[in-house]
């Protein structure tokens, strides 16, 4: 099949997140499928920026449309939008002569894409799919304190209904969404759950070297004695990293090493807070390559992770970072409460409560006084479910063959 894959922020490996889309994208030219992926040549989330215009990545035929730079969630990122999906509308008659597409994917994060792939699929006669990665606009409502009756959260609600209503299929990375989206106009026949997950080559070769900084601090650390706990990813509020510092605050004076590699809208915060509260066995470092991503977390003994206590986790929780934790069989401090749990499922490591830095701090001096080989059996119980569950050949499949039923009943209607 020609698969048309709108995506706002894809990114690759060289680039940075977006992962996903390059991932499934991927799986899918391994097995025969041609993808063309559209995305903006400026994104807040990749480490590196691409050229404006056409590259081929991997068997990957990306465009890379020419938005304008932005900081943070403001009028500038709503230009960048608007930016990016005039011109796929404007693309529209071009793309569909240039591959003929069998399938049309809309996965921005934002809904606000569906309108552009529906106008796509329905001139190319293609199956329209809605990847869903947020709940928007009840993401922006719940986590950021947006007013429903604001413009851009009617704007974000309009464009669901549509996405729920029109969409062939409808793929989302949260698995507890089915009564939402029912009640949303969603017809639940349409909905398929797809998780993130892993690409397995990225564990099986030797990883690239960690970078000298991180490398000696961590060498400085073992040096001592100490049990390093690490996270590695944006810093962002819904990261909840403030309750991590405050945990560490309260153990200061434990034998243990906090190393934060990553960077976010919230970075400049919380690396003050670092030095004006002396919480000197906390370090932060730049982001590393994502081929590095592996030898970071082989030098951690316990990997963390945490969310804000807001109702949107109902629905369900599916970070890339704790796919990567487990499949390096890292030990998870996991402080959360959503209508799922991989740490709890898998039995690879600790969950606490949320917002709750005594809790963060008892979960952490838990795992660090447990004996080497117990933090490792958690880890490669971890790492066994996520091979089991959470693999893009497996998860690239299955997003396919909803497409590909979809597509069937389309051919069988018209015949």
């Amino acid at each position: 099949m020609n698969i048309l894959y709108l995506n706002h922020y894809a990114g690759s490996p060289a680039l940075g997140m977006e992962y996903r889309p390059y991932y499934l994208a991927r799986e899918w030219v391994r097995m025969g499928h041609a993808v063309r992926m559209v995305a903006a040549d400026f994104s807040h989330v990749r480490a590196r920026q691409p050229q404006t215009g056409r590259e081929r990545i991997d068997g990957i035929d990306y465009l890379w449309l020419p938005t304008p730079r932005y900081q943070g969630n403001g009028l500038g990122r709503v230009r960048n939008i608007w930016a990016y999906c005039r011109q796929v509308w404007a693309r529209a008659d071009a793309l569909i002569a240039e591959q003929r597409p069998d399938v049309v994917i809309a996965s921005s994060t934002y809904p606000m894409d569906i309108w552009v792939a529906r106008r796509i699929a329905r001139k190319a006669g293609a199956v329209l799919v809605f990847e869903v990665h947020d709940l928007w606009p009840l993401s922006p409502i719940e986590l950021s304190g947006m007013s429903p009756n604001h413009p851009f959260a009617r704007l974000c609600a309009w464009a669901e209904k549509t996405a729920y209503r029109d969409a062939d299929v409808v793929i989302s990375m949260l698995p507890k969404v089915q009564d939402y989206m029912a009640s949303r106009g969603l017809d639940v026949r349409k909905l398929t759950i797809v998780p993130n997950g892993i690409a397995p080559e990225d564990w099986q070769n030797e990883p690239a070297p960690l970078r000298q900084d991180v490398a000696a601090l961590v060498a400085v650390a073992r040096a001592r004695g100490h049990v390093v706990v690490g996270y590695a990813g944006s810093m962002g509020l819904p990261n909840a990293l403030d309750h991590l510092l405050d945990a560490a605050a309260l153990l200061r004076q434990q034998p243990i090493t906090f190393v934060l590699v990553g960077d976010g809208h919230e970075r400049r915060r919380l690396v003050q807070r670092l030095q004006d509260e002396q919480l000197d066995r906390v370090h932060w470092f730049a982001p590393i390559p994502k081929p590095q991503i592996p030898s970071f977390l082989a030098e951690l003994d316990v990997a963390y992770i945490g969310w804000q206590r807001v109702p949107i986790y109902r629905f369900g929780i599916a970070p890339n970072k704790l796919m990567d934790y487990m499949m390096a069989g890292c030990a998870v401090l996991h402080a959360v409460e959503a209508g799922n749990d991989p740490v709890v499922e898998s039995g690879g490591g600790l969950s606490v409560a949320p917002e709750s830095p005594q809790a963060i701090a008892d979960g952490l001096l838990l795992l660090a006084e447990m004996p080497h080989a117990e933090r490792e059996q958690l880890g490669q119980a971890g790492r066994q479910f996520v091979e089991a569950h959470h693999t893009y050949p497996v998860l690239a499949r299955r997003f396919l063959a909803a497409c590909q039923r979809a597509r069937e009943g389309m051919m069988h209607r018209a015949a």
